[in-house]
């Protein structure tokens, strides 16, 4: 049988991922002397984990080249259509935060906000919750820059300490946008083809995350 593919967000979530893994009895040594090797097995198991970008982690999970993915609830809330979420891994924890200059009052006035973003539909989908009109403004670098140069009211961005707001004198309109943390997503294909190994797998991933908690 072909192995069970884990496709792993690059960066922090694949630290922490092969952190509960290992925690699980695990070898994940391969994957971390990787090298430049994005397909790497997991020592002694019939599973390999692949390298990706988060956006791309759907992908392939969607796709059902990955049978398995970790990825930040971000990144599923702004890209996720068909896929099972089916664990929240704990950490990886950081907030949506709708963020404008200091001293404006973001919600007087009639008129439709502007609103400066990497994530277009989470923002909509927040405003939508409040009644509010808003146009929306992608932008892929430094958010923060919108609203000082005059191109939005506010932005909506991921905050995890608020200190880059600080510095450039933006403060935090509200935190309570969505709350983010890693979760384990599945191919829905797979999950009813190795259902057996998948739900193992997770059983021993929550085991660990709740020890970890």
């Amino acid at each position: 049988m072909k192995p069970l593919r884990i496709a792993l967000t690059k960066g922090r979530l694949e630290k922490d991922t092969l952190g509960l893994l290992e925690a699980a009895g695990f070898d994940c040594s391969a994957v971390r002397e990787k090298g430049r090797k994005l397909i790497l097995p997991i020592l002694g198991t019939n599973m390999e984990v692949v390298l990706a970008k988060a956006a791309d982690v759907i992908t392939y999970v969607e796709n059902g080249v990955c049978d398995l993915g970790v990825v930040g609830k971000d990144t599923i809330m702004e890209n996720g259509r068909s896929f099972y979420e089916i664990l929240d891994l704990g950490f990886g924890k950081c907030r949506f935060a709708l963020a404008g200059k200091a001293g404006t009052d973001f919600f007087s006035g009639y008129d439709a906000k502007t609103i400066a973003t990497k994530y277009p539909n989470v923002t909509r989908h927040f405003f939508e919750g409040k009644g509010m009109d808003i146009r929306i403004i992608k932008i892929e670098g430094s958010v923060e820059l919108a609203p000082l140069l005059g191109l939005s009211d506010a932005i909506v961005d991921i905050v995890e300490t608020g200190s880059t707001l600080k510095e450039n004198g933006l403060v935090i309109i509200e935190d309570n946008v969505a709350p983010i943390s890693a979760r384990l997503i599945a191919n829905t294909a797979s999950l009813k083809l190795r259902k057996a190994e998948i739900e193992s797998l997770a059983e021993k991933m929550e085991t660990e995350r709740k020890k970890m908690a």
